[in-house]
């Protein structure tokens, strides 16, 4: 090969280039970041047209390649930092995670096989270790790190389908699905994560098997119409695959309670499956880690980290009750989980993971809790909750803001409405116009989403550094961006 070689490798040439290609990359990283900006504002349609691809039959080097990768993705990306950038569980970033990434991508571990990835495989297992004891588990490992929520709740409602059909004595992984399968069911919250119905269709069950369940007037599900939809079900000859509980719904961030849920289910002898891929952070909480309050009681768990705890993307784990469950899916491949290592005691993690190569993102964790220490990240996930109400506190005080609903975690939903408007259908337009209007001018972007029938905009507070000053300016924005509809 003539030429620089381009691989990562421990020659001379190949650590310049790679020194040069870093201090290029970080310097372009650390001008964008100092940009005012949130977004420079192109449409869809000018992005299209203004990005190109360049496969140049003899390459353009590094230095070219980078310089497009800056002009074309880095100049154009949202700036999720941003004190104006609060439409979306999408946070920013601790500053160590970026330093995580650098040597999970230099060393590129695979985690499916400890010979992969010898280190990693003891810190990820470490680390499920002590996510377990946070949670209230026996002592123990079974739990894997994986790409995000919709990953960990495919985990969590296939061992629950699994163990359902082994308690009559049929194996799903050696004989597939059988029986009459509309009459098996899954009951979730109406505010619920849709991959619980996307997921329940990956499983072959359809949409069809996700039962609702009623939501109070915080979004959380109502017990009663709990009670009332497992009575019913019985009556209907149905049985209970699962109950999906909620920790951190994604707009009103309601929080199930997961206590009483798991006492219904325990009676039945129904797995709960708990998507705490938000709410989950508060497991760190000082302040308000009681409104998890039962989560020790649930079969299985999801947990994100590129959520409240500042990681960047992608970065969750699933945690199992019992580790017994894992020998649903457990399957020996030679090559990679031999019955020979086994034997040694040699952990492979892909006996765990729905995944076979799968990076090391247990790292970012690892470093942000040792960089941070227990304490100061408690302190910047509660920040985000207590701004929330502080928030919530100063809409209510402003003649043209109404808050939707009180705040549980760290969202906060309200809308503009002109005095003296009553048509429900021109409030919901004006407040949708509001929200794409402050996404086209590049100055903030806010969520439009709906909460019982009401069409709303929406903070999701996560950045640590976002004061109530900030958000007195966003919502300034808001009332500015109307005025400006209004009179258009």
């Amino acid at each position: 090969m003539s030429g620089l070689n381009p691989i990562l490798a421990g020659s001379a040439q190949s650590i310049d280039a790679y020194q040069q290609a870093i201090a290029q990359s970080s310097e372009a990283v650390m001008q964008w970041l100092r940009q005012p900006e949130m977004y420079q504002g192109k449409t869809v349609a000018e992005l299209r047209e203004r990005i190109t691809l360049d496969f140049n039959p003899q390459g353009l080097g590094n230095q070219a390649a980078i310089e497009r990768a800056i002009e074309y993705f880095l100049k154009d990306s949202l700036a999720v930092h941003h004190p104006q950038c609060v439409a979306h569980l999408h946070c920013p970033s601790l500053v160590v995670s970026q330093a995580a990434e650098v040597l999970i991508n230099a060393t590129n571990q695979s985690m499916d096989s400890w010979d992969q990835s010898p280190s990693a495989t003891i810190i990820e297992m470490k680390l499920i270790e002590w996510l377990r004891t946070q949670v209230g588990y026996q002592p123990g490992d079974a739990g894997v790190f994986t790409s995000g929520g919709t990953q960990s709740n495919l985990m969590g409602l296939m061992l629950a389908r699994d163990a359902f059909f082994a308690r009559q004595g049929h194996s799903i992984q050696q004989d597939g699905l059988v029986g009459n399968l509309k009459k098996i069911k899954v009951l979730c919250s109406e505010n619920a994560h849709f991959s619980v119905q996307k997921n329940m269709a990956l499983l072959g069950l359809g949409y069809q098997s996700v039962t609702l369940v009623k939501t109070d007037r915080f979004a959380r599900m109502d017990l009663n119409d709990l009670a009332e939809k497992l009575a019913q079900a019985e009556a209907n000859g149905e049985q209970i695959l699962a109950i999906v509980a909620t920790a951190g719904t994604t707009d009103a961030g309601a929080i199930d309670p997961l206590r009483a849920i798991a006492a219904l289910a325990a009676e039945r002898q129904i797995w709960v499956h708990v998507d705490a891929a938000w709410g989950g952070a508060l497991l760190l909480s000082e302040k308000y880690r009681d409104y998890l309050d039962g989560i020790e009681l649930v079969d299985s768990i999801t947990l994100d980290f590129h959520k409240q705890f500042f990681q960047t993307i992608s970065c969750g784990a699933f945690l199992l009750k019992e580790a017994r469950h894992y020998e649903l899916m457990r399957y020996q491949a030679a090559y990679l989980n031999s019955e020979f290592d086994e034997a040694q005691g040699v952990p492979n993690l892909v006996s765990k993971s729905l995944q076979t190569t799968r990076r090391f993102d247990a790292l970012k964790l690892w470093m942000g809790l040792e960089a941070l220490g227990q304490k100061q990240y408690a302190e910047i996930i509660d920040h985000g909750v207590t701004l929330a109400q502080q928030v919530a506190h100063y809409v209510n005080e402003q003649a043209f803001l109404e808050l939707v609903m009180q705040p549980q975690l760290a969202s906060v939903l309200f809308r503009y409405r002109p005095q003296q408007w009553s048509d429900d259908a021109a409030v919901a337009l004006l407040n949708q116009k509001i929200g794409d209007a402050l996404l086209e001018s590049g100055r903030a972007n806010v969520g439009v989403t709906e909460s019982d029938g009401v069409t709303c905009l929406k903070l999701t507070l996560l950045n640590p550094t976002v004061s109530l000053e900030d958000i007195k300016i966003l919502l300034a924005l808001v009332e500015s961006t109307a005025q400006q509809l209004l009179t258009a």
